[in-house]
């Protein structure tokens, strides 16, 4: 109550209060965890986070104890949208962020590159719209993953690059090939984001690693290709180009090993939707095989008991299964106009809540085609703390159990993340 009472206005009263909240919940988390006996009903009852999927029953908390943060200090601070410590970077993000994907003219979900890195106009005129809305909204997170991306970004943020954090990589410049793990090519690499992105630093440089496999073979990098990485940041670090070091990975148990060996990262990105659930605290047969096993993780905990002991930030991708959660996947190309369906919007809306009802994950980073689509994603976060009417979880359910049992053949990898 002291604190409310020096506060000087609205705004701070209601980041104490966030604060404190978020520190009630971890003290029940570390009792819960001390004791190693409660429930997903517990859980729910006890801490009051709703959820529409079964996610809400992660065990909880990305952050470790730290004093509270003044508006001030957080990036295009906006009232309404609620953000959360990225581990140990001490950046505040917002919850719901701008992921750097969005349709093409073919209907596609992303843009790979442009001739003579020339980004069209009307290409251009909608990622500034769209960037627009984000910064609008509090959005304060932007996550690009190739070179077209860096290119039509740079355009949208000039003039206001104090608005977003960015963290990116170029995909097929990155660690995905063995023989560019090394400095030179890293080097390279980040030098590019930044000259496409016409900006002296990236706030993070977020590496993307080969996709997945099995331990012991070419499809995962090796823990010499991963000091390469570290190398390569330590080195731009000091030269002012990157701040903070993150990694992009589609095999858990890889992530995991690289959490407990190299503290040097500050935050992963992976898969997640309202499909994806934490392990339970007892194994059982459906959650603890991995179809991508070996490094030696415990199979049978969740990843984000590392994330918590790490103390690492977590973004997460692929909220809408890449876009096939939705009826009008491969069907509407750019550029999307209009304000949308009120069906795909009010999905959308809930997929992220249910997201984001594990505390352990800092953000999720949706693509986003219009300035509409931006601001019915920050709703989000807004509504977030109401909760759902038990109509909506159904509904919510329902369509994602659907859309699950009929993902396209490019998105089957996704179900390796269903527990994780």
């Amino acid at each position: 109550m002291r604190l409310l009472r020096c506060a000087r206005n609205d705004r701070q009263k209601l980041a104490v209060l966030e604060y404190d909240m978020q520190k009630q919940f971890e003290s029940k988390r570390r009792r819960v965890m001390k004791h190693e006996k409660f429930t997903r009903r517990d859980f729910m009852r006890n801490t009051s986070v709703i959820a529409a999927g079964t996610i809400a029953g992660a065990l909880a908390g990305n952050t470790k104890a730290v004093g509270p943060v003044h508006t001030s200090k957080i990036m295009n601070y906006n009232e309404k949208m609620h953000y959360r410590r990225m581990g140990k970077s001490n950046l505040m993000i917002s919850e719901v962020s701008l992921g750097g994907h969005w349709k093409n003219r073919n209907a596609g979900r992303y843009w790979d590159s442009f001739a003579n890195e020339e980004v069209p106009a009307d290409v251009a005129k909608n990622r500034t719209d769209v960037v627009s809305a984000c910064i609008d909204s509090g959005i304060n997170y932007l996550d690009i993953t190739t070179a077209a991306e860096c290119l039509c970004y740079g355009e949208a943020i000039k003039g206001r690059r104090d608005k977003m954090h960015v963290g990116a990589d170029i995909h097929n410049l990155g660690p995905r090939g063995s023989d560019r793990c090394n400095v030179k090519d890293q080097t390279f690499n980040v030098e590019t984001c930044l000259r496409l992105l016409k900006t002296d630093y990236l706030d993070i440089w977020r590496p993307q690693a080969k996709m997945a496999g099995k331990l012991g073979t070419s499809q995962l990098n090796t823990d010499e290709e991963v000091e390469s990485l570290i190398e390569t940041f330590q080195k731009l670090k000091k030269q002012g180009k990157v701040r903070h070091l993150g990694m992009s990975s589609h095999c858990r148990p890889w992530l995991e090993h690289v959490l407990n060996k190299y503290p040097e990262f500050e935050m992963i990105i992976f898969p997640c939707s309202a499909k994806t659930r934490a392990k339970g605290e007892t194994p059982v047969k459906g959650n603890v095989e991995e179809v991508n096993p070996g490094h030696g993780s415990d199979q049978t905990q969740s990843i984000f008991e590392t994330v918590i002991k790490q103390d690492v930030g977590i973004v997460t991708i692929k909220p809408y299964f890449g876009g096939s959660l939705f009826k009008s996947y491969g069907k509407v190309k750019f550029p999307v106009m209009g304000v949308g369906s009120k069906t795909e919007n009010d999905l959308a809306r809930l997929t992220l809540q249910c997201i984001l009802a594990n505390p352990s994950i800092t953000a999720t980073v949706p693509g986003l085609s219009t300035p509409y689509e931006a601001e019915n994603a920050a709703r989000a976060s807004y509504t977030r703390p109401l909760g759902m009417t038990a109509a909506d979880k159904q509904w919510l359910t329902e369509i994602t159990d659907k859309q699950w049992e009929n993902l396209p053949e490019e998105y089957q990898w996704l179900r390796d993340w269903e527990v994780v």
